[in-house]
């Protein structure tokens, strides 16, 4: 499959604004660019052809995401302003590090909606919930009798409640099966609450009341480090500088530096930084934004054989396959475009 994001045709659901929706993707941008309202960048890190799932419910003030992926990601992006993500994992092939904090089976990931950072193992798979700020104020305030906790706002793995992982996991997919099918879709907006407001209900229950961010300081700091290696690094993708220079302009020991990226990104400095440009190449190519040999170039890939290899490696096909399926993909949408099959 090419990168061209597929169609969104949400659903429409039993009230103003509600929807359902679902896509299967053989590309991560293609993945990352279909999602409803959102702005997401997936960079893909682990090697292979790629195969992603989502599903997505609009409810009034609350979106269910379940997303499935066979490839390490790393997911960045907003998904608006004004609100709070809750995810947790249904399968795990590995860690998964959010925000620079491991995520175990049961752990559930916390943080305003605008300031995703997520990298996820191979074979993954997770079910989510984005709340409303003002929903989330109030029902806390109800379930707890007191104003929202601070840590809500901060990007934090907290550890479920005891014994309320499975229970969650199990009601919010029994709701994405149901919402997600037309024999058993709420077909009026009192039926569309109420599935809202059990699952809300579920998702804050599972939280504790407080949580300790004493470690979040040093982590911050430490994926502050990472993100400056990082665009120093991509600023430079035509002519890589060397580790050595990195170290030396961002300030740290290469041992720091490695340990750092291994914490924040579960990947070493120049693994992370070869995956990133042969994902940029990548995108390039969907485009259709030159010759492989001149895209590769400006990647720093000099030397075009290994080039070719390393990519094959990484996305399952060589990149003149890619720039040859953007390129029909591109003309089969020109206007005026019509199929041979059946004309003489």
């Amino acid at each position: 499959m090419n990168a061209v994001a597929p169609p969104v045709c949400t659903q429409p659901l039993a009230a103003p604004g509600c929807w359902r929706w679902q896509v299967h993707a053989g590309d991560v941008d293609a993945l990352a660019s279909a999602q409803p309202d959102w702005r997401l960048e997936y960079q893909q890190l682990s090697a292979g052809r790629f195969s992603g799932r989502l599903q997505h419910v609009q409810l009034p003030g609350l979106r269910l995401v379940r997303e499935d992926s066979d490839r390490a990601l790393r997911q960045r992006g907003d998904l608006g302003t004004g609100g709070c993500g809750f995810a947790m994992p249904l399968a795990l092939s590995g860690p998964a590090i959010f925000d620079g904090q491991r995520v175990g089976g049961d752990a559930v990931m916390v943080g305003r909606s605008d300031a995703l950072d997520l990298c996820t193992p191979t074979r993954f798979s997770m079910i989510a919930a984005v709340i409303d700020a003002d929903l989330l104020q109030r029902l806390w305030a109800r379930l707890h009798d007191r104003p929202a906790s601070e840590w809500l706002e901060r990007q934090i793995v907290v550890a479920a409640q005891p014994g309320a992982a499975e229970a969650l996991r199990a009601l919010h997919l029994r709701a994405l099966a149901a919402l997600c099918s037309p024999d058993t879709a709420p077909r009026d907006a009192t039926g569309l609450l109420q599935w809202r407001d059990e699952l809300l209900m579920a998702w804050l229950e599972a939280l504790p009341v407080q949580a300790d961010a004493s470690a979040l300081p040093t982590l911050a700091a430490r994926k502050r480090l990472v993100d400056r290696a990082c665009a120093l690094m991509l600023a430079h993708t035509d002519e890589p500088l060397s580790m050595l220079e990195v170290c030396r302009r961002v300030g740290a020991s290469r041992r720091k530096l490695n340990y750092c990226f291994q914490d924040v990104l579960g990947s070493s400095p120049v693994r992370y930084l070869r995956a990133v440009r042969l994902n940029g190449v990548r995108r390039e190519l969907h485009a259709s934004a030159g010759a492989v040999h001149d895209v590769a170039v400006r990647w720093g890939f000099w030397h075009l054989g290994q080039f070719a290899a390393d990519y094959r490696r990484q996305f399952g096909e060589l990149p003149s396959a890619t720039l040859k399926a953007a390129r029909a993909g591109q003309a089969a949408t020109r206007p005026g475009h019509q199929s041979r099959k059946g004309n003489p």
